[in-house]
């Protein structure tokens, strides 16, 4: 059993995952911020490998990204920090990125990369997973997990599709839309995950614009798992020792709990 299927076999616990930039606002930053992460109760980290153009992140995290790439992060830093950080933490760990930046370093070199520096995942939003097929055989044979996303609008076909192809979970997206913190973020998500549990018995973890505990609660009602992500940021931003965010991540995983 890899680490990320330990997270889900626990009987009756809520995944509460969280998300960071590789390298925002610094790279000590990252490796202060991950096992401050873990040691406040999250049970997975992402990972983001900062790009160019992030499609699919909106303002906050785009930003991150921006400073994290004239921080001078690329895909071979934020290994390098992997391998540090995994002499700190054994929470899973998951890169998030883009295709292009994976592509580059070659698939077959980045997936045993990472899985020697400790990777147990990867979330590549612009994949999809009828052009997947390279990247999945390289995975499972190194043993990393290749997590799919799919949208409300998602098509019956394609939640099908995705439910074969994703290994670890299913990252359920909220809303249409790119991510980003939602003061009224509507949680009208019943039937599109009624849809996607009968497609499929992988864990399903729902991101994009959860920001407040009591939101991660009604959705952990429904999933399996809650992915937060631009409201981490913002809090990383209030103080250096990044006393806010643990203080959030406990007080969400208690709300999620209760």
């Amino acid at each position: 059993m890899n680490r990320i299927d330990a997270v889900f076999n626990k009987k009756g616990h809520k995944a509460l995952i969280a998300y960071v930039t590789v390298g925002y606002p610094s790279i000590e930053a990252t490796m202060k911020i991950v096992p401050l992460l873990a040691d406040s109760c999250c049970d997975i980290i992402e990972l983001g490998i900062p790009f160019s153009d992030p499609m699919a992140d909106g303002a906050t995290i785009q930003h991150a990204s921006y400073c994290a790439l004239q921080n001078g992060i690329t895909p071979k830093k934020c290994l390098d920090m992997v391998k540090e950080l995994r002499k700190k933490t054994d929470v899973p760990l998951v890169f998030m990125t883009y295709y292009n930046p994976v592509y580059n370093y070659g698939l077959d070199k980045f997936c045993k990369d990472s899985i020697a520096s400790g990777i147990d995942g990867l979330i590549i939003p612009d994949l999809t997973p009828d052009e997947g097929g390279e990247l999945e055989y390289i995975t499972g044979k190194q043993g990393m997990d290749l997590i799919y996303l799919l949208s409300p609008t998602s098509t019956k076909e394609r939640i099908e599709l995705v439910a074969r192809k994703s290994r670890g979970f299913i990252y359920m997206v909220s809303l249409t839309g790119v991510t980003g913190t939602r003061d009224n973020m509507k949680l009208d998500i019943d039937n599109f995950i009624a849809d996607v549990r009968k497609a499929t018995a992988n864990p399903l973890c729902v991101g994009f614009g959860i920001s407040t505990p009591e939101q991660a609660r009604q959705v952990s009602r429904l999933a399996d798992g809650v992915i937060i992500g631009s409201q981490i940021i913002k809090l990383m931003e209030k103080d250096d020792d990044f006393a806010s965010v643990g203080k959030f991540i406990k007080k969400t995983r208690q709300t999620m709990d209760g």
